[in-house]
Protein backbone atom coordinates (compact mmCIF):
# COMPACT_ATOMS: atom_id res chain seq x y z
CA UNK A 1 0.00 0.00 0.00
CA UNK A 2 1.45 3.46 -1.08
CA UNK A 3 0.45 5.98 1.28
CA UNK A 4 1.03 9.56 0.32
CA UNK A 5 2.28 12.74 2.26
CA UNK A 6 0.35 16.26 1.44
CA UNK A 7 0.35 19.64 2.50
CA UNK A 8 -0.97 22.85 2.32
CA UNK A 9 -1.91 26.26 3.67
CA UNK A 10 -4.87 28.55 3.24
CA UNK A 11 -6.58 31.47 4.36
CA UNK A 12 -9.66 33.41 3.92
CA UNK A 13 -12.32 35.06 5.72
CA UNK A 14 -13.17 32.54 8.46
CA UNK A 15 -11.67 29.55 10.41
CA UNK A 16 -13.78 27.30 7.97
CA UNK A 17 -12.76 29.16 4.55
CA UNK A 18 -9.18 28.60 5.69
CA UNK A 19 -9.43 25.11 5.97
CA UNK A 20 -11.18 24.67 2.94
CA UNK A 21 -8.41 26.50 1.30
CA UNK A 22 -5.56 24.44 2.71
CA UNK A 23 -7.66 21.48 1.63
CA UNK A 24 -7.54 22.81 -2.26
CA UNK A 25 -3.76 24.08 -1.39
CA UNK A 26 -3.26 19.73 -0.54
CA UNK A 27 -5.23 18.41 -3.34
CA UNK A 28 -7.64 16.99 -1.14
CA UNK A 29 -10.55 19.36 -1.48
CA UNK A 30 -13.45 17.36 -3.01
CA UNK A 31 -13.24 14.39 -0.92
CA UNK A 32 -15.11 13.61 2.21
CA UNK A 33 -12.29 13.01 4.35
CA UNK A 34 -12.38 10.35 7.11
CA UNK A 35 -9.78 10.56 10.16
CA UNK A 36 -8.25 7.29 11.07
CA UNK A 37 -5.78 6.57 14.13
CA UNK A 38 -2.48 6.56 13.68
CA UNK A 39 -1.22 2.31 12.73
CA UNK A 40 0.39 2.21 9.41
CA UNK A 41 -0.33 -1.49 7.89
CA UNK A 42 2.24 -3.90 7.06
CA UNK A 43 4.00 -3.71 3.29
CA UNK A 44 2.69 0.23 3.54
CA UNK A 45 5.48 3.23 1.81
CA UNK A 46 5.40 6.56 2.62
CA UNK A 47 5.35 8.85 -0.37
CA UNK A 48 6.05 12.41 -0.56
CA UNK A 49 4.39 13.39 -4.52
CA UNK A 50 5.09 16.47 -6.17
CA UNK A 51 3.36 19.94 -4.62
CA UNK A 52 0.13 19.78 -6.39
CA UNK A 53 0.36 16.34 -7.41
CA UNK A 54 -1.98 13.39 -5.23
CA UNK A 55 -1.80 10.44 -7.15
CA UNK A 56 -5.31 9.33 -5.97
CA UNK A 57 -7.98 7.60 -7.80
CA UNK A 58 -11.48 9.20 -6.78
CA UNK A 59 -14.06 11.36 -7.28
CA UNK A 60 -15.76 13.82 -6.30
CA UNK A 61 -17.48 13.20 -2.90
CA UNK A 62 -15.32 9.92 -2.14
CA UNK A 63 -14.35 8.94 0.76
CA UNK A 64 -10.56 9.53 1.70
CA UNK A 65 -9.23 7.61 4.49
CA UNK A 66 -6.29 9.88 6.08
CA UNK A 67 -4.08 10.72 9.41
CA UNK A 68 -4.64 14.70 9.17
CA UNK A 69 -2.81 17.06 11.80
CA UNK A 70 -4.20 20.68 10.81
CA UNK A 71 -4.23 24.09 12.91
CA UNK A 72 -6.42 27.04 12.34
CA UNK A 73 -5.93 30.89 13.71
CA UNK A 74 -7.73 33.90 13.18
CA UNK A 75 -5.38 36.10 15.88
CA UNK A 76 -3.00 38.32 13.99
CA UNK A 77 0.37 37.79 14.26
CA UNK A 78 -0.06 34.10 15.55
CA UNK A 79 1.81 31.03 13.65
CA UNK A 80 -0.56 27.72 13.07
CA UNK A 81 1.51 24.62 12.32
CA UNK A 82 0.75 21.02 11.80
CA UNK A 83 3.22 18.16 11.48
CA UNK A 84 2.44 14.13 10.96
CA UNK A 85 5.73 12.35 12.05
CA UNK A 86 5.98 8.42 11.39
CA UNK A 87 8.41 5.40 12.07
CA UNK A 88 8.31 2.37 9.69
CA UNK A 89 9.79 -0.81 9.73
CA UNK A 90 12.03 -1.31 6.27
CA UNK A 91 11.11 -4.93 6.30
CA UNK A 92 7.74 -5.48 7.10
CA UNK A 93 6.88 -2.03 6.15
CA UNK A 94 4.32 -1.33 9.64
CA UNK A 95 4.57 1.56 11.35
CA UNK A 96 3.01 4.51 13.06
CA UNK A 97 1.26 7.98 12.54
CA UNK A 98 1.27 10.91 14.80
CA UNK A 99 0.28 14.08 14.49
CA UNK A 100 0.87 17.40 16.35
CA UNK A 101 -0.51 20.97 16.11
CA UNK A 102 0.04 24.22 17.37
CA UNK A 103 1.60 27.58 17.35
CA UNK A 104 5.39 27.17 17.29
CA UNK A 105 6.95 24.93 14.93
CA UNK A 106 9.50 23.63 17.36
CA UNK A 107 7.21 22.64 20.21
CA UNK A 108 5.19 21.05 17.18
CA UNK A 109 8.15 18.66 16.32
CA UNK A 110 8.81 17.73 19.82
CA UNK A 111 5.75 16.57 20.48
CA UNK A 112 6.43 14.63 17.58
CA UNK A 113 9.76 13.14 18.59
CA UNK A 114 8.46 12.20 21.96
CA UNK A 115 5.11 11.30 20.98
CA UNK A 116 6.37 8.42 18.03
CA UNK A 117 9.30 7.28 21.29
CA UNK A 118 6.78 6.80 23.53
CA UNK A 119 4.63 4.90 21.40
CA UNK A 120 7.18 2.70 20.15
CA UNK A 121 8.35 2.06 23.90
CA UNK A 122 4.37 1.19 25.11
CA UNK A 123 4.81 -1.44 21.95
CA UNK A 124 7.84 -2.68 23.21
CA UNK A 125 9.27 -1.88 19.42
CA UNK A 126 12.13 0.43 17.45
CA UNK A 127 11.32 0.87 13.98
CA UNK A 128 14.51 3.37 13.84
CA UNK A 129 14.57 6.84 11.96
CA UNK A 130 12.05 9.18 13.39
CA UNK A 131 10.59 11.02 10.13
CA UNK A 132 8.12 13.73 9.89
CA UNK A 133 6.57 16.83 7.80
CA UNK A 134 5.78 20.25 8.98
CA UNK A 135 4.32 22.63 7.26
CA UNK A 136 3.37 26.48 8.79
CA UNK A 137 1.09 29.54 8.10
CA UNK A 138 0.61 32.94 10.08
CA UNK A 139 -2.20 34.60 10.19
CA UNK A 140 -1.36 38.49 8.74
CA UNK A 141 -4.66 40.11 8.18
CA UNK A 142 -6.95 36.79 7.64
CA UNK A 143 -7.73 33.41 9.26
CA UNK A 144 -5.15 30.91 8.43
CA UNK A 145 -4.64 27.26 8.13
CA UNK A 146 -2.15 24.86 8.07
CA UNK A 147 -1.81 20.93 7.31
CA UNK A 148 -0.35 17.82 6.77
CA UNK A 149 -2.31 14.89 5.61
CA UNK A 150 -1.23 11.12 4.95
CA UNK A 151 -3.66 9.62 2.57
CA UNK A 152 -4.44 5.91 2.36
CA UNK A 153 -6.66 5.83 -0.21
CA UNK A 154 -10.12 6.76 -1.51
CA UNK A 155 -13.15 4.73 -1.94
CA UNK A 156 -16.62 5.35 -3.58
CA UNK A 157 -20.14 5.21 -2.13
Amino acid sequence: MNIYLTKGTGDGPTTLSAFDSALNDAGIANYNLLKLSSVIPPGSTILRPKEHEMPIDGEWGDRLYVVMAEYRTAEIGVEAWAGVGWVIEEESGKGLFVEHEGTNRDKVARDIQLSLEALMKTRGVSFGEINMELNGAICMDEPVCAMVVAVYKAESW
